[in-house]
């Protein structure tokens, strides 16, 4: 700067007067951020970075190494608080792309490796976010910010454990009656692989044998819509609840390449056949790359909209479990694997929501090479109620349980028998008695019995349910213990099933409540059916 003063006074003058505008852009930018008005201190700070660059490149030849480098890092600091501001609005693409900027003008600054790490930590890229907020505990600085820093580590390598092992244990939440928060839960993809589907367009598949209750995957939601309005609430309700999740998903997607890619993966329901398999490496924690999503082509609302209409998962539907959550609460949202499970009556897979997160498990055993389907709709009903919920739904289901129930359904007994349970006030026990007569003649065996006796759901709980109708009818149907096992083969497990089995089966059967050991045992794997393998007994009992 002595240069020039000595060189030319007027000069050295207007150095003076660009370098006090600069000092108030820092000020303003740092003072909006700080007041949490992120918009503001975007645009000082953007509008510093640009004058601090244009300074630098019309005087640079006068300045010595010093004043050079205070610039520098003046601007690497201005990067790093743009990216903090961009953060706070969800903005992760241009936010990632502040702290490369930044990162290349020092490559060990603090605050910038600390902003990164959120970031990534936001999402779900908990290897990389560990190898920032690692660089970031060799600043000295860090001793200053040692709480802050330590916390970040804690729950990144948690975090990165659960997402490599699947390791989730949600017992004490459950022990506790919900009272705290949803715990933290990390994404994670098991033995699953996309395919194409003989079903519908592409599908997830088990890529080894799978028991019972085995985690599949656990996903968080792009985004989520949720309110507590009573069940008979109107149709306005459920359009502003709708509304509000779309402009969700268009702000997360415009906001975000890597969320707008994945969005674009999914189905809008036409040419499904023709859509390209993505690969499962896509949808791991593990992969991060924030420049490979720069070429994906930003999706339009019309596009979005489409991708909802099909993909979108309600979470008060009946194949889910929501956990912590008030009886009139309802919501939407978006999760992107889950979206590739198809739809079957004869399901293998359940989901469980937890906070932000859909936890997929196996709900029967599974065999390698296996599709994995999800119930869309409450499937313990007649084969003539489910196509109108699949019609609903926009498809026809032809899984192995409605082509086998398409065949015996169209005899002329079974006609007469579904045409008496629709019409309610009868004697579910004839019913029961009735339909498993005709079984017996058409000698319908294994797994197909409890497809009939999933469909006539309605008919054998009041049976079973009811003490005067079992002191009629108990000696000529079959045993509730064979009923219910038959239907948990056809169907997996379901909570409505296992209600059943907990508060009624148990002294049926004799055994004087929850004390038989065997009956308990049976309850448990069930249990594990609905809500996999992700909490101790103790919470399983509660839930039961």
């Amino acid at each position: 700067m002595r240069e020039i003063e000595q060189e030319d006074p007027q000069l050295m003058e207007e150095v003076d007067h660009e370098e006090q505008i600069l000092q108030n852009l820092r000020s303003k930018a740092t003072e909006f951020l700080l007041r949490e008005e992120y918009e503001e201190s975007i645009q000082a700070s953007s509008q510093f970075i640009t004058l601090c660059q244009d300074y630098i490149y019309k005087n640079s030849p006068h300045f010595d190494s010093d004043h050079f480098l205070k610039l520098q890092k003046s601007i690497c600091l201005a990067f790093s608080n743009r990216a903090e501001a961009r953060f706070r609005l969800k903005e992760f693409s241009a936010a990632l792309e502040d702290c490369d900027e930044a990162l290349r003008i020092e490559s060990t600054h603090f605050k910038t490796l600390l902003c990164k790490g959120k970031i990534l930590l936001n999402l779900n890229k908990y290897g990389v976010a560990l190898e920032c907020f690692n660089a970031a505990n060799l600043d000295p600085q860090a001793n200053k910010n040692s709480e802050t820093l330590n916390g970040y580590l804690e729950k990144c390598k948690k975090l990165e454990f659960l997402s490599r092992t699947g390791g989730f244990d949600v017992s004490d939440w459950i022990l506790s009656g919900f009272r705290e928060n949803a715990p933290d839960l990390a994404e994670y993809v098991g033995a699953v692989d996309i395919k194409k589907s003989d079903i519908s367009g592409r599908g997830l598949f088990a890529t080894k044998n799978i028991d019972s209750g085995t985690l599949l995957l656990v996903t968080k939601a792009i985004a989520i819509d949720r309110a507590i309005f009573p069940q008979d609430s109107g149709e306005n309700v459920q359009l502003v609840i709708w509304k509000n999740f779309i402009d969700k998903v268009v702000n997360s997607a415009t906001k975000c390449r890597r969320i707008n890619s994945l969005i674009s993966k999914l189905s809008t329901g036409e040419n499904e056949d023709s859509m390209e398999v993505p690969k499962i490496s896509l949808f791991r924690p593990e992969a991060y790359d924030n420049c490979s999503f720069s070429s994906e082509k930003q999706l339009d609302l019309g596009e979005i909209l489409s991708i909802l209409d099909v993909n979108s998962i309600l979470e008060d539907a009946i194949s889910s479990k929501v956990l912590g959550r008030n009886t009139d609460y309802q919501g939407v949202g978006l999760w992107v694997l889950p979206s590739f499970i198809n739809h079957s009556c004869h399901p293998n897979v359940r989901r469980l929501h937890i906070g932000d997160h859909v936890v997929v498990h196996a709900s029967r055993d599974l065999k390698a090479g296996e599709e994995l389907t999800f119930a869309y709709f409450d499937v313990l009903s007649p084969l003539s109620n489910r196509r109108e919920m699949a019609r609903n739904w926009g498809f026809t289901c032809r899984c192995k349980r409605c082509e086998f129930e398409d065949g015996i359904c169209s005899n002329q007994e079974m006609r007469e028998i579904e045409m008496v349970l629709g019409k309610g006030l009868v004697d579910m026990g004839g019913i029961v008695h009735r339909l498993e007569e005709s079984m017996k003649k058409w000698m319908v065996r294994g797994r197909a019995k409890g497809f009939l006796r999933t469909s006539y759901w309605l008919a054998y709980s009041k049976v079973y349910e009811s003490e005067k109708l079992m002191r009629k009818w108990g000696r000529k149907i079959p045993s509730f213990d064979s009923v219910i096992d038959s239907i948990v083969d056809a169907i997996g497990s379901d909570e409505r099933v296992v209600k059943l089995y907990m508060e009624g089966g148990l002294k049926m059967m004799g055994v004087g409540g929850y004390n038989g050991v065997v009956e308990m045992d049976k309850a448990m794997k069930f249990g594990r059916g609905i809500y996999g393998k992700v909490m101790k007994k103790q919470a399983m009992k509660i839930l039961l």
